[in-house]
């Protein structure tokens, strides 16, 4: 059973680092298309500097031992994202067929932080 726990976790980390990874780097980059998209939503140019720093930082986060206050941050940042990613593609009228990355994201996140081992977990605050 810890086999498969560990196992999956890695699996869902693996792919949620490397999607967060190359897409803060699209929308650090402002590729023209990721621009139009943002625009398209009713966000600013500037957000997606913001968005994709902080991605980028919250994957180092993830990966890097140690620091499980700091995971369970990027945790939350990462679901806060994909929520309102998926919120904002809906909001917009946009097919839901273009709000399926942010949901396979959504989905990579709450499997990585449930099957995430011991040592990566924020100890209880003791009473």
């Amino acid at each position: 059973m810890q086999k498969r726990n560990t196992a999956i976790y890695w699996v869902a980390t693996a792919w949620l680092a490397l999607g967060m990874l190359s897409t803060g780097l699209v929308q650090l980059l402002h590729l023209a298309q990721e621009d139009d998209f943002a625009t398209a939503l009713g966000y600013p140019v500037y957000f997606l500097t913001l968005l994709g720093a902080w991605k980028i930082l919250g994957v180092a986060a993830l990966l890097l031992p140690r620091w499980p206050r700091l995971k369970e941050w990027a945790y939350a940042g990462f679901f806060f994202t994909t929520t309102g990613a998926i919120f904002s593609h809906l909001a917009a009228h946009a097919p839901v067929t273009a709000a399926l990355p942010a949901l396979l994201l959504l989905a990579l996140t709450v499997a990585s932080w449930y099957f995430r081992p011991a040592s990566r977990r924020l100890l209880p605050l003791t009473q």
